[in-house]
């Protein structure tokens, strides 16, 4: 079954932009939650 062009635009103009900017709040959220982290948890894991 062919998607048609006009389904094709649809997601190009509302669902695309609106994934990237949705990853881009997910990213945004893992990255800054790290504020909120006790301080021994947010240095780096040991290696021994």
């Amino acid at each position: 079954m062919l998607i048609n062009l006009e389904s094709l635009g649809f997601i190009k103009t509302k669902i695309l932009p609106f994934a990237i900017v949705a990853l881009f709040g997910i990213a945004f959220f893992a990255v800054s939650a790290r504020i909120w982290l006790p301080g021994d948890m947010m240095s780096p894991a040991p290696i021994n």
